[in-house]
């Protein structure tokens, strides 16, 4: 029978390992390719800690680049404080990853990601700012994070995340997740409001004082 090639999803290919020592703990690196949204093919990364091969319940961070935050140290978003609480917590425990996927500005892209910031300025919140630019509130997708996974045999996974939109996504691609787990940061006084427009509007998990530091008042 033949099947049209426009439903037949490309997996995400394996490239190369090594281990790279980290200020948390020596993690072995995988690279995989995949074809993108627009047919261009990205780079992800598997950051492996320990055996999880063929593993139950592996704590694992499904993490989108954000090159403002994670290379230029930009304070408007938590991502490099959330990428870095996620590794120190799975060196603590002994093993599990980072799935680090190509996917700047939840999916938009970085030059749209900039213009959003330029809205952003202007008085819109992260979610009024995308749909300005006629973009959805989160353009991300997982089919690598799904294919990374079954690269090492994963059975189940612990989702480190505070993002209940991100289980649904990756269950829907047959990710088995036994938990959920946030990762809380502290906000400071540039991502605060940004963190609470995710909680009201995209159902983000924060704690209270998050939310305190949003209405300005004291995050301890």
């Amino acid at each position: 029978m033949h099947v049209p090639s426009r439903v037949i999803r490309p997996q995400a290919v394996w490239l190369a390992s090594a281990e790279i020592p980290t200020k948390f703990g020596t993690f072995e690196t995988h690279v995989f390719r995949s074809p993108g949204e627009d047919g261009e093919p990205k780079e992800h990364v598997a950051l492996v800690h320990g055996d999880i091969v063929d593993a139950h319940r592996v704590p694992v961070r499904v993490h989108s680049e954000c090159m403002t935050s994670e290379v230029f140290g930009s304070l408007k978003c938590d991502c490099k404080e959330q990428l870095e609480a996620a590794q120190a917590e799975i060196v603590r425990r002994g093993s599990g990853a980072i799935l680090y996927l190509r996917q700047e500005g939840r999916g938009i892209g970085l030059p749209n990601k900039i213009r959003a910031y330029a809205l952003q300025a202007d008085g819109h919140d992260t979610v009024d700012a995308n749909r300005l630019l006629g973009l959805p509130d989160d353009a991300r997708e997982y089919h690598a994070a799904h294919d990374m996974l079954a690269h090492f045999g994963v059975r189940s996974i612990v989702l480190l995340t505070n993002n209940p939109a991100k289980v649904s996504a990756l269950e829907a691609l047959g990710v088995t997740i036994e938990a959920r787990e946030p990762v809380h940061i502290r906000p400071n006084q540039h991502s605060a409001g940004y963190l609470e427009a995710k909680r009201l509007r995209m159902a983000h998990e924060l704690p209270a004082w998050a939310r305190r530091a949003a209405n300005g008042g004291d995050a301890e």
